[in-house]
């Protein structure tokens, strides 16, 4: 058999197994809607718990690389997640986010690096690696817990933005850890910190010259599927030119993902363009996160766990306790430092809700061969990871019902669909106006319509007005919600007019004063 031929055959092997992959993930999505007692667990622990079973029973699906996770789903889950984290909310809280994100993760390496080292004996090198694989935190089933469950905003942009960038720390502490524990680096502090700024400041670098660059490419014209495109295109091209400069990927990624979100896809996306490519990454992150959650249970090796349950339970509890240390004592600095006001409920939340997933599975598996221990090191994160995923991730529903009194989000959904119909059924009735004037029509069966849609309004109607009496909150929100309409409102004009020629290419100064009311 030639080369060649062995290629294609190994390319329909794959393609195989993806499709495999992909139909057992989309058929786990179908269960909750046949058996609702499906419903009380978030879709991604569903995808461990029966990746879980597929590996008990010896059926793998993939062979699962750290180049497949790192390089082709990394990018996108964190491109999607930056595209839709709001800077006017991210701002208010950027102080304990990063005060999370990086002594967060310096706490997390240290502390479970020293646990490991004092009580197993595990010698320091692969103690301080192992910390490093489990410090980056991977919420997606807590952030969807809460949108379910209509948890207040702020909880939301603290668990997300810590994640969003402490993935990237954690990269970052993981590839000084490793030459460390192969003998070939030493941890000096003073290098440790030269080396930090440069590998995080070529990111961020990285990362604007994409984002930027891109949204005022945008703005010379309005194609949505290249623009949707160029999207995609911007989350891996960034991932690999920063990570080819010797910079952190990861943190590339997240910023070109806000400059998007929250720059580009105004000035240089009409409204609908922007509604598209949103559709377009919730899906895309849908899809990895299917694959991802799925192939995580299915990789684990049983015996493996069992001959390291000593070292996982250490690794846990250092972990376990190393978090509350970070969160109760960063929270409490930020807290005095610039009065963020992260309640105790809050810092509760916080800190059972830091999950490991698929960012700590990958830094496991991208351990050099060479390092003896790898095999123990893999089957201790994955025991960690099994452990935040089931048992972290399945209490943190009544623990939030609990402790965290839920905000009024729900209400709000509720109120800001009532009204959304409330416009769809005026322009309706709007429309039927204008097939009034058809001689085809006839005028029996258009008054019939009308009398319909008018019916349809007065319902709709009610809703909206029983919605404001009950929760008088809801005024203020509205207030809010319109303030910010007429802001995009102006933003797209201004915009709209860059486009056409009729502004120079450069950001006006009243697109830029709007920006800064944005961000208020």
């Amino acid at each position: 058999m030639t080369t060649e031929t062995l290629a294609e055959v190994a390319i329909e092997q794959n393609i195989k197994q993806f499709l495999l992959v992909l139909s057992v993930s989309l058929s786990i999505a179908t269960l909750p809607q046949f058996f609702s007692w499906f419903r009380q667990i978030p879709y991604t622990l569903l995808l461990v718990i029966v990746g879980l079973g597929l590996a008990f029973v010896d059926v793998r699906l993939v062979n699962l690389s750290p180049q497949l996770i790192l390089t082709i789903f990394l990018p996108p889950l964190l491109f999607e997640a930056a595209w839709n984290m709001e800077w006017t909310k991210l701002k208010r809280d950027l102080v304990p986010i990063t005060l999370f994100a990086i002594l967060g993760v310096i706490i997390s390496v240290i502390g479970v690096g020293l646990a490991l080292n004092q009580t197993a004996g595990v010698t320091i090198g692969i103690a301080l690696l192992l910390g490093a694989c489990v410090s980056a935190t991977d919420p997606v089933s807590v952030i969807a817990l809460f949108r379910e469950l209509g948890v207040d905003k702020r909880l939301t942009i603290l668990m997300e933005g810590e994640s969003l960038f402490n993935d990237g720390i954690a990269v970052v502490a993981f590839s000084f850890v490793v030459g460390f524990a192969l003998g070939t680096d030493t941890l000096e502090i003073q290098e440790l910190i030269a080396r930090f700024f440069t590998v995080v400041g070529i990111g961020i670098g990285c990362g604007c010259v994409v984002g930027f660059g891109i949204s005022y490419l945008t703005q010379r014209f309005d194609l949505p599927l290249v623009e949707q495109s160029l999207t995609l295109v911007s989350a891996y091209g960034t991932y690999i030119i920063t990570e080819d400069l010797g910079g952190s990927g990861v943190i590339g990624v997240v910023t070109t993902g806000l400059v998007l979100g929250n720059f580009g896809s105004r000035i240089g996306m009409q409204p609908s363009t922007r509604l598209a490519v949103t559709q377009f990454w919730d899906f895309l992150a849908f899809f990895v996160n299917s694959i991802v959650f799925l192939l995580i249970g299915d990789q684990i090796k049983f015996e493996d766990l069992g001959a390291n349950l000593g070292l996982i339970a250490i690794t846990l509890a250092a972990m376990i306790v190393t978090r509350a240390i970070a969160i109760y004592g960063l929270g409490w600095l930020s807290n005095i430092l610039v009065k963020s006001e992260i309640s105790w409920s809050d810092e509760l939340i916080l800190w059972w809700g830091g999950l490991r997933g698929s960012v700590a599975i990958a830094l496991a598996l991208s351990v050099p061969e060479s390092i003896p221990q790898r095999t123990q090191i893999i089957a201790v994160v994955f025991g960690v990871v099994l452990f935040t995923l089931l048992v972290q991730g399945l209490t943190t529903k009544p623990l939030v019902t609990k402790f965290k009194p839920l905000g009024d989000q729900a209400v709000r959904q509720e109120y800001l669909e009532a009204v959304a119909r409330w416009v769809a059924m005026n322009r309706v009735l709007e429309h039927l106006t204008q097939v009034n004037l058809r001689p085809e029509i006839d005028p029996e069966f258009y008054r019939y319509q009308k009398a319909l849609v008018e019916g349809q309004l007065d319902d709709v109607q009610q809703d909206v007005n029983k919605l404001r009496n009950e929760h008088p909150q809801l005024r203020e929100f509205v207030v809010e919600q319109l303030q910010e309409e007429l802001l995009a409102i102006e933003a797209d004009t201004y915009a709209e007019l860059v486009r056409g020629g009729r502004l120079n290419d450069k950001l006006p100064p009243m697109l830029e004063e709007v920006f800064k009311q944005m961000n208020k």
